[in-house]
């Protein structure tokens, strides 16, 4: 008899499933299907995950679920949920072709998202990403390339120019820390190394180290924040040559961008606004750079240190950056360049939606060294007259300030 009731039981799940596949073919929402069976959903996708992933003696996995959580996927439960409520209706909205478990039932936002999380977060293979959730390798490509689709259309408010009030707080930062007037962020730039196959690969995409690589810069304020990005172009060019193909330059350089009020400080000099960089880019009115190395006076290293000590939040935010979203930092097998400029790009939403949400940026996963490692950086000897006189102009009025506060 129990035999009997199993099997009966057994058969009218099957109709069930039979019933709501039928349904999906007519054109049913996915959502709607969803609604009507909330059995049919993978809802408790964090108890088997956690189950299935939790810490074993003398692995470095937290003890703790909620810090177990942010570990693996890099966001906090809230942050996670407010990720979820940006993508989600983009997740159920189409059918769900192929996006169910080994049990049978339908993936749900929040098991689609914490995928494409892991895979992000890790770079591990989908393979790997996988099989901790319970799903095929075909289950995790595709929905991590549904995540990205769906949150670089949905989150671009988060990576934006931003507006005056915004850029004031941003240049007091700035000045505060570092006595740097009008300073409006850091650039910085880094390669994302990855394989090509034999007919996709040429001289262009070969960099300076035999990696083929792709490259991103970045502007970043003083919470590590990325301001700007530019991504998409080759690892072969010189960082200069970037920024001059950057939409970026061609705004500061025709007077919509780093062009409001100027400050004006001791003896009338006055102070534009500008960014900071390396030694990598050229010296211009609105982009500041380092004194060359020799024959520098003793002012002019105090200058090289101070710049230096605030470009350090660009290498600090890419640290950050490729540490967090380790796909970045893995080599990548045979990406399509079409497409890895998005992966790129959501990488740095997320960096600034942690941000954002007032979630801890986790500096124990953060890269150490250099996130560019094996990179030299190349010179730039471009100088502006311009860039020059405010360079100069600079390095005074933090060498006065430096003897005011002595002397007070």
């Amino acid at each position: 008899m129990v035999v009997k009731k199993t099997k009966k039981k057994d058969s009218k799940k099957f109709k069930k499933s039979n019933f709501e596949k039928k349904k999906l073919k007519k054109g049913t929402n996915a959502s709607q299907v969803a609604a009507e069976s909330s059995k049919a959903t993978d809802t408790d996708w964090w108890d088997s995950f956690w189950e299935k992933n939790s810490p074993t003696p003398g692995s470095s996995v937290p003890t703790d679920e909620t810090e177990g959580f942010k570990y693996f996927f890099r966001v906090s439960k809230k942050t996670f949920d407010y990720i979820c409520s940006l993508v989600g209706q983009d997740l159920i909205s189409r059918p769900p072709s192929g996006l169910i478990n080994i049990e049978g039932r339908l993936l749900s936002v929040e098991k689609q998202v914490a995928i494409a999380l892991r895979r992000l977060a890790s770079g591990e293979s989908q393979v790997s990403v996988g099989a901790s959730f319970g799903v095929g390798q075909s289950t995790v490509s595709q929905v991590t390339w549904r995540f990205i689709e769906a949150l670089e259309e949905r989150a671009k408010h988060h990576l934006k120019w931003p507006d005056s009030s915004r850029l004031e707080e941003i240049k007091s930062k700035f000045e505060a820390s570092f006595e740097l007037p009008n300073c409006c962020g850091a650039l910085d730039a880094t390669h994302i190394v990855m394989t090509l196959p034999a007919v996709q690969t040429s001289d262009d995409w070969c960099d300076q180290e035999k990696n083929y690589s792709m490259f991103l810069q970045g502007v970043v304020d003083h919470e590590l924040r990325f301001l700007d990005i530019v991504t998409g172009w080759p690892g072969g060019m010189t960082v200069s040559r970037l920024l001059k193909c950057s939409g970026f330059y061609r705004l500061c350089e025709g007077g919509e961008r780093l062009n409001g009020n100027a400050k004006i400080l001791f003896e009338g000099t006055e102070f534009r606004e500008y960014i900071v960089g390396g030694v990598g880019y050229p010296l211009l009115p609105w982009l500041i750079t380092p004194f060359g190395r020799d024959g520098i006076s003793a002012a002019m290293s105090d200058f090289n240190a101070v710049l230096e000590a605030s470009r350090f939040l660009a290498v600090k935010a890419f640290l950050q950056l490729k540490g967090s979203w380790r796909i970045l930092n893995k080599v990548m097998w045979r990406p399509d360049k079409r497409k890895l400029p998005s992966i790129i790009l959501v990488c740095c939403l997320l960096h600034n939606i942690i941000i954002d949400c007032g979630d801890m940026l986790q500096p124990d996963v953060s890269l150490s060294g250099s996130h560019d490692s094996g990179y030299v950086e190349q010179c730039c000897k471009q100088i502006d007259p311009l860039g020059r006189t405010m360079r100069e102009n600079l390095a005074k009025h933090l060498q006065h300030s430096t003897k005011k506060a002595a002397s007070s």
